[in-house]
């Protein structure tokens, strides 16, 4: 019996041991739960205390010493004495706060993600792969590589990076390695352009192209053009220059249009995020207190963490910049020197085309241009999945791109093959242009960083301490004819092909404008006399204009005056449809509970505070209106957009009896106003729904209820946040989008005076003090005073010193 139980036990230690030293799959992946849960090596050692001890770190190929200062908020100040050095730093230090996000983000970008989590990403990743993700990386990695500048910038970057991830132990590596039992790769310079390249993904690549060639063969060219219009004619575009171009355009020949006749089913491509965009405005001396130009910007992206940015401030001989950097790519993106500061908005034009591709045979070896045949170019994919055998998937390429969708993807019963244009897909060298904005000294340098920029095309507002503010609207755009662009395009034909573009000196560009400030929110670049053909997936109609008219009606501006316009909750698409639409509801006919949101909403001061009950039935009722007024388009069994908000309401007012507006379910011939009833109504009972079930009254932050989630969607390390605004709002948060940076710059000559906010915090531990202790202040519009400093001796509330030092 003795040795029996000595067996038993021995037997049972052994399976222990096995049981907790191999990952599990019950539903979900679960870590090796000895290493996980070991006190001395486990998830226990990622607490950290707030309390940093100064530390000295020697590194392999350093020139000189380098000083890093922590702050309070743990953004470190850099002082190297060489550029190299410098950037090695950058990455160095970036890496020690954020390690986990820069790899992920990554390995999402190059459709890695299935090596992590297993089968669940695998659709994801084979998008990734046939979008051209890594093939657009590697061309813009050589193009750095063969730039000097750029060179030294990622490779250093790269270097330092790789020395953080050398130094790590089973101990010290980020939690999220340890959920997911893997460990990091060497970092390399591919990354850096993967980064790049998935932030274009993000900002530029929006399009339309099957849905607006569906609607042109469901419906006619007409139709079409009132319910998509190129320009809704909004008004306060980004430049209004009123036909004061000095340039000669590019013409190209006219061709007929040629737009496939049958309908496309493919339907399952992610479109991008229409929440996605920003404000950026600067304010000349002339309008402010101090005498001073002030800039400010907000980037409108997801809200996750960690958090998209990381404050840094990196001084060398030549250089003095700081503020917003991306993770895992060098240099401020986002930032301001001693000199000047700047600010990025999202362009939104279409940089995306589709071609229609015929291959010869199923094979897809050869395709059709001209009359003739041409070989394809096929890439086999390996994706690598989790405790699961790699999946292989062939990718074939055209001379325009990537064929994304064919009969091995997607196909939906599709029978036809479309090829992938997008200017992301082209070498460039969109570092050089943050190397030189972040040394620029004046508004010439600042144009001449700008000419090396492509994509993401963004909107560069601008300011200097000399007293200039600018806004150019920069990025690489293919020269279009009317139309051109906006349905997919017939791939057998080149004279459909881009065949210029845009000259850098015929960008739109607007330099100290008499009305003393400059301004974008993602709105239509220029008005009308632009010479280019412009379209886009969408342009934004309310904040541009909500901003616009109080910078015009402000003087003696001051920085808390910025932050307030930052942090407005107004919500003029409200101001402008609410008292209309309430004229439309039968009122004799309403319920008690209907009659007291009919009240609620014609007592509220269109205002989107936290607190606002009218926010949030608004919000249901327009939430219930588009879906009732576009049915036709809602059970289209192909794929279809919506028309704009500002559309949808300028047909309310001045074409109610459109045919649009009768309800397909119904034997009823409805009307504008019928429709906007019978949205109130479900809108109502939408809120009622709410509230029963939360037990509570619908404020807006919790009817809304901005959520800041974790990468890997972990409730434990996300955060539910009381937040006004809205989408449309110049405090422009929705459930998951919002402003993702906060700055205030204003450019004194005695000093540049600085204030961010984001809503996180520096560290991507979870574990950290520092990981969310920006976030309080961001929900409630507060800001924290950068410091910056070129001397190292002046700095104040000094959180740790960090050496770094040859070895």
């Amino acid at each position: 019996m003795k040795l029996f139980k000595s067996v038993s036990a021995l037997i049972l230690t052994v399976l222990l041991i096995v049981a907790l030293n191999r990952s599990w799959n019950f539903g979900s992946p679960i870590p090796p739960l000895g290493k996980f849960l070991n006190p001395f090596g486990g998830f226990w050692q990622n607490a950290e205390r707030k309390e940093i001890p100064d530390e000295a770190v020697r590194i392999n190929g350093l020139k000189g010493e380098i000083q890093i200062i922590y702050d309070s908020l743990l953004i470190p100040h850099v002082f190297a004495s060489n550029d190299e050095d410098l950037y090695l730093a950058q990455g160095f230090v970036t890496a020690r706060h954020r390690l986990w996000q820069m790899e992920f983000q990554t390995h999402a970008a190059a459709g890695r993600v299935s090596e992590i989590i297993g089968k669940a990403a695998l659709d994801y990743d084979r998008t990734q792969r046939r979008r051209g993700m890594v093939w657009a990386a590697e061309k813009a990695k050589l193009a750095m590589e063969a730039n000097p500048v750029a060179n030294t910038m990622v490779t250093n970057y790269t270097k330092g990076v790789n020395q953080y991830i050398q130094s790590l132990t089973y101990k010290n590596l980020p939690l999220e390695y340890k959920l997911l039992d893997y460990e990091p790769e060497e970092w390399t310079t591919l990354k850096c352009a993967l980064l790049l390249k998935n932030m274009a993904l993000t900002l530029n690549s929006g399009e339309k192209d099957f849905e607006m060639t569906n609607a042109l063969n469901l419906f006619d060219k007409t139709t079409l053009d009132l319910l998509w219009p190129d320009n809704e004619n909004v008004g306060d575009p980004i430049v209004d220059n009123t036909g004061n171009w000095k340039f000669n355009p590019i013409v190209l020949d006219s061709i007929p249009l040629a737009v496939p006749k049958e309908l496309i089913a493919i339907s399952a491509l992610e479109k991008a995020q229409p929440d996605v965009g920003s404000n950026n405005w600067a304010v000349s001396g002339k309008k402010t207190h101090s005498g001073a130009p002030i800039l400010c910007n907000d980037p409108h992206l997801g809200l996750t963490l960690p958090s998209i940015w990381f404050i840094i401030h990196l001084q060398a001989p030549g250089v003095n910049v700081m503020g917003a950097s991306l993770p895992g790519a060098p240099a401020v993106i986002s930032g301001f020197t001693d000199s000047i500061a700047w600010g990025v908005t999202n362009a939104q034009r279409d940089l995306v085309d589709w071609y229609k591709v015929e291959f010869k045979d199923a094979l897809q070896r050869e395709y059709k241009v001209d009359s003739a045949w041409r070989p394809t170019h096929q890439l086999v994919e390996k994706i690598a999945i989790k405790n699961s055998a790699p999946f292989y998937d062939t990718v074939t390429y055209t001379h325009h791109g990537p064929v994304m969708f064919d009969r091995l993807f997607n196909a939906e019963g599709e029978k036809n093959n479309f090829s992938l244009r997008w200017v992301a897909h082209d070498p460039s060298e969109e570092v050089v242009t943050f190397y030189k904005l972040n040394r620029a000294k004046n508004f010439s340098e600042y144009m001449e960083a700008l000419d090396h920029y492509a994509s993401p095309a963004q909107n560069f507002a601008f300011a200097s301490v000399s007293g200039d503010i600018a806004m150019r609207i920069q990025g690489k755009y293919p020269v279009r004819r009317k139309d051109e662009g906006r349905f997919v395009l017939d791939g057998t034909n080149t004279q459909t092909e881009w065949k210029a573009f845009i000259p850098n000196e015929q960008n739109i560009v607007h330099k100290n404008p008499p009305r003393g400030f400059v301004s974008s929110a993602n709105q239509y670049p220029a008005d009308t006399s632009y010479p280019y053909y412009i379209t886009a997936s969408s342009y934004e109609a309310y904040r541009n204009r909500r901003i616009n008219k109080l910078l015009s009606e402000m003087t003696e501006i001051t920085p808390r005056d910025m932050m307030e316009l930052q942090f407005d909750s107004y919500n003029l698409k409200a101001s402008e449809t609410l008292p209309l639409f309430l004229s439309f509801i039968k009122i004799q006919e309403l319920t008690e509970s209907q009659n007291l949101a009919y009240s609620i909403l014609k007592d509220w001061d269109y205002e989107n505070t936290t607190d606002a009950l009218g926010a949030s039935y608004y919000e249901a009722w327009w939430n219930a209106l588009m879906p009732l007024v576009w049915d036709e388009i809602k059970e289209a069994k192909v794929a279809l957009q919506y028309p704009t908000a500002f559309t949808t309401i300028k047909l309310i007012k001045e074409k109610p009896e459109l045919n649009f507006f009768d309800i397909l379910t119904t034997p009823e011939k409805e009307t504008a106003r019928d429709v906007v009833h019978q949205a109130f109504l479900k809108g109502v009972a939408a809120v009622d729904s709410w509230k029963a079930e939360h037990n509570q009254e619908p404020r807006w932050a919790d009817y809304k209820d901005t959520y800041i989630e974790h990468l890997l969607r972990l409730p434990a390390m996300s955060y539910h946040v009381q937040h006004g605004g809205n989408r449309e709002i110049v405090n422009a948060s929705s459930r998951k989008h919002g402003p993702s940076w906060r700055m205030v710059v204003s450019l004194e000559k005695n000093g540049v005076r600085a204030w961010g906010v984001y809503p996180g915090g520096q560290s991507g531990n979870p574990g950290s003090p520092y990981y969310n202790n920006m976030l309080n202040s961001w929900t409630q519009g507060s800001y924290y005073t950068l410091q910056f400093d070129s001397n190292p001796t002046r700095y104040k509330a000094v959180l740790a010193n960090l050496t770094l030092q040859p070895e």
